[in-house]
């Protein structure tokens, strides 16, 4: 794990007007919280997207793999990929010891511009998340505008609920951190049970509404509200879905291409 002690210092700058009222024009500034997922794709062009989002030039990137079980392999492919991009690659790893790590999650993962975690699985990741206290730190990062990010797995976190396959023998509902309201389906094409079980389980009340994704096509959130929809490929597409009079229905978004 790439580990450094920062000390970031914020400066708000206007000519003409006091330390105090400074102050208090500083009290005043929300940062934006910010989501952005995927259905399943996650490549360059597609972090390269993530990237803008935190406005900086090299931004912090942690990589949050909890879902892959913290997987040496998908670690090695962040480092490779991390070669090819403008940002400070970092990764946090859950199964760790204190005599191996000596700084805590929180500062690792409120210092950075942005948060991606992987694909994988959702339930795990998000017990572990709650054992470590980590969802909460996930949260304040939330609330201090780092972006958080991810495919699958990483997408359905930040809501409700998702339709995962986490557990043994088909799809179910695993419960998310809520950040985000409703329900979210990774893989809406691709994996051919996943379309007609999401709609049947919205539709028996098994599940909320919410969103579906095909693979490279995503949502970006600032707060709770949904303010772009984009897609590396037209044929991948978002869906909004809702209950009326009791059946499901499935909605394609207007996206762009990235």
């Amino acid at each position: 794990m790439k580990r450094r002690d920062f000390l970031r210092y914020t400066t708000v700058a206007t000519v003409g007007v006091s330390v105090a009222a400074n102050s208090e024009l500083f009290a005043q500034v929300k940062e934006t919280k910010k989501i952005f997922l995927t259905g399943g794709g996650y490549d360059l062009q597609t972090i390269n997207y993530l990237i803008s989002l935190t406005g900086k030039e090299n931004p912090k990137i942690c990589f949050l793999p909890t879902p892959m079980g913290d997987s040496d392999a998908y670690i090695n492919k962040w480092f490779e990929i991390a070669k090819q991009l403008p940002i400070q690659p970092f990764v946090q790893k859950v199964f760790i010891s204190s005599t191996e790590q000596k700084i805590s999650f929180a500062d690792t993962l409120l210092d950075m511009d942005a948060i991606l975690v992987t694909g994988g699985n959702t339930l795990n990741a998000i017990a572990l998340w709650k054992a470590h206290g980590i969802d909460s730190v996930l949260k304040k990062a939330w609330e201090k505008g780092i972006v958080l990010s991810g495919p699958s797995a990483g997408a359905i976190c930040w809501f409700e609920e998702g339709l995962s396959d986490s557990r043994p023998a088909d799809y179910s509902v695993v419960k998310g951190l809520g950040f985000l309201k409703g329900s979210n389906c990774p893989h809406y094409h691709t994996e051919a049970d996943r379309r007609p079980l999401y709609m049947k389980m919205i539709e028996e009340g098994k599940m909320l509404p919410g969103y579906a994704c095909d693979e490279t096509a995503g949502l970006y959130f600032e707060g709770t509200q949904l303010k772009r929809v984009i897609t590396q490929n037209v044929a991948d597409k978002v869906y909004k879905v809702t209950l009326h009079k009791g059946k499901a229905v499935e909605t394609a978004l207007a996206s762009e291409l990235i």
